[in-house]
C-alpha cells in the first residue's frame, strides 16, 4: 500500500510485519575486486485467516487440536496411574510420594494429583525399594489388594481357621423338590462309582496310599465347579455389560482352594501315568457336563456342589479317624508341604492333622456357599465376604439375614 505494510487476508485492520529487504552489500576481494553480494530477504510467517477457511477445514483443525490436548492429558493419567501402584507397594509407597515437576489440571485431579511420578522414575524407585526389602521376586500388587491380606503371594485369599471353626460336624440339608432331588441323586451316583474306582470303604480302614489316590482324584474333580460357574457368570457380565453382584469372585476363590488341595497332596505322592489318564478323561467329561448345565439351570448346579462337598466332609472325616486310631502312622509323621504352610499360614509345628483339618474346614465352607447360591436369584448380592464363616451347628444352614427362594 505504499507505505511497506502488507494487507493479509480479507481483514484490512489486520496487519503483519513489514517485509524488510537489506540492500545490497559488497565485498573486497583480491583478486577481482569488489563483489554485490545476493540481497538476501527474511523469510515472514504468513497467518490466515479462519473466516476463509472453508467448514471442513476448521472442523478438521478443531479435531486436530483436541486430539493433541486429549493425549498430553492421557499422558498425565497414564502417571497417576502409576503414581497408585507406586503407592500401595510395602514399603514403596512413602518413597514415591515424592514431589515432582509434572502437574495435572483441575480437571484430572487438581492439587491431590500434584506430584506424580514418570514411567522411568517410578521404575527406578520401586525397584530400589524392593531391593532394599529384601524381595526381589515379589509379585506386583493389585491395587485392591493391602498388603496384609495377599502378603508376598499371588493367591485370591488365604482363609484362616481359629479354633472352634475346625470343629466340624457332618450334616446334609434335605432335598426339597424336584432341583434338590435331581442334584442328590447324581451325587450319590458319582459316589458310588468314585467309591470303586478309588477302593474306598467307609466301614473299613484304609491304607495311606489308597487315601492320597481318592484326595487327589477328588480335588482333580471339586475344582472344576467353581471355575466353570465363575467364567460363565464373567461372560454374562461382559455380553450383558451389567454388574455380577460379587458371586465370580467367591467362585474362583473356590476353584483355587480346591487346587490347593491338589497341590498339598501331590506333595506327598504324584499320581502315576494310567491315574493321569483317568484323571484326563473324567475331567474332560466333567467340566463339559458341568458347563451345559450352568447354562441351562445354574441353581442345579450349585445344589450339586453342595451335596459335592457334603460328601468331601464325610470323607476327610473318615481320614482324621484313622489318623486318630493309629492306623496311618507314616501319613502322620509326614513333613506338612511348604505349600500349605504358606496358603492356610499354618505355624512351622503343625502336622498333617492339621492340614487335613484345615482341608475338611474348607470343604465345608464351600457346601454352605452352594447350598446358599443355590437358593438365591442369580441377581441377587453375594452375602459372603472374603472369607465365609461356616455356622457351628450346621454348615448347609445358609447365612442369617439372607432371603432365600427355594
Amino acid at each position: 500500500d505504499g507505505t511497506g505494510d502488507v494487507v493479509r487476508g480479507g481483514d484490512p485492520c489486520r496487519l503483519s510485519r513489514p517485509s524488510v529487504v537489506p540492500p545490497p552489500s559488497t565485498v573486497q576481494d583480491q583478486n577481482h575486486g569488489s563483489i554485490e553480494t545476493p540481497s538476501i530477504r527474511r523469510k515472514t510467517t504468513v497467518r490466515v485467516d479462519a473466516s476463509t477457511r472453508t467448514r471442513s477445514e476448521r472442523q478438521a483443525h478443531r479435531t486436530v487440536r483436541a486430539k493433541r490436548k486429549h493425549a498430553r492429558y492421557d499422558m498425565k493419567r497414564w502417571e497417576v496411574g502409576f503414581r497408585a501402584l507406586a503407592a500401595v507397594r510395602n514399603g514403596a509407597g512413602k518413597e514415591l510420594l515424592q514431589p515432582t515437576k509434572h502437574k495435572l489440571p483441575a480437571a484430572f485431579g487438581g492439587a491431590r494429583a500434584a506430584a506424580v511420578p514418570t514411567w522411568k522414575e517410578f521404575a527406578t524407585q520401586a525397584r530400589d525399594s524392593t531391593a532394599e526389602a529384601g524381595e526381589p521376586n515379589a509379585p506386583a500388587m493389585h491395587p485392591g489388594l493391602k498388603r496384609s491380606m495377599a502378603a508376598d503371594t499371588y493367591f485370591l485369599a488365604q482363609p484362616m481357621y481359629s479354633k472352634e471353626e475346625l470343629d466340624i460336624k457332618l450334616a446334609h440339608r434335605p432335598p426339597k423338590g424336584l432341583r434338590d432331588k435331581t442334584a442328590f441323586t447324581l451325587v450319590q451316583t458319582m459316589r458310588k462309582l468314585f467309591d470303586q474306582f478309588t477302593g474306598y470303604k467307609p466301614q473299613q480302614h484304609m491304607t495311606e496310599a489308597h487315601w492320597i489316590r481318592r484326595c487327589l482324584f477328588l480335588e482333580t474333580v471339586a475344582g472344576v465347579p467353581g471355575m466353570v460357574a465363575g467364567m460363565l457368570r464373567h461372560m454374562e457380565s461382559l455380553r450383558r455389560m451389567k454388574r455380577d453382584n460379587g458371586w465370580i469372585h467367591t467362585l474362583l476363590e473356590e476353584a483355587e482352594n480346591e487346587r490347593m488341595h491338589l497341590l498339598t497332596f501331590m506333595e506327598i505322592r504324584q499320581g502315576g501315568p494310567l491315574f493321569r489318564l483317568v484323571v484326563l478323561g473324567a475331567q474332560g467329561v466333567f467340566f463339559n457336563l458341568f458347563f451345559l448345565s450352568y447354562v441351562l439351570s445354574p441353581k442345579i448346579c450349585h445344589r450339586f456342589v453342595g451335596y459335592l462337598e457334603e460328601e468331601a466332609v464325610r470323607t476327610y472325616t473318615h481320614l482324621l479317624h484313622d489318623i486318630d486310631s493309629g492306623v496311618l502312622p507314616d501319613f502322620m509323621n509326614r513333613k506338612v508341604p511348604d505349600v500349605a504352610l504358606k496358603y492356610w499360614q499354618l505355624p512351622e509345628t503343625a502336622t498333617m492333622r492339621d492340614v487335613v483339618e484345615v482341608i475338611r474346614a474348607d470343604e465345608a465352607c464351600h457346601s454352605h456357599v452352594n447350598h446358599t447360591f443355590a437358593s438365591m436369584k442369580k441377581s441377587d448380592k453375594n452375602p459372603f465376604n472374603k472369607h465365609p464363616v461356616v455356622p457351628k451347628d450346621d454348615f448347609t444352614r445358609p447365612p442369617e439375614g439372607v432371603s432365600l427362594q427355594d
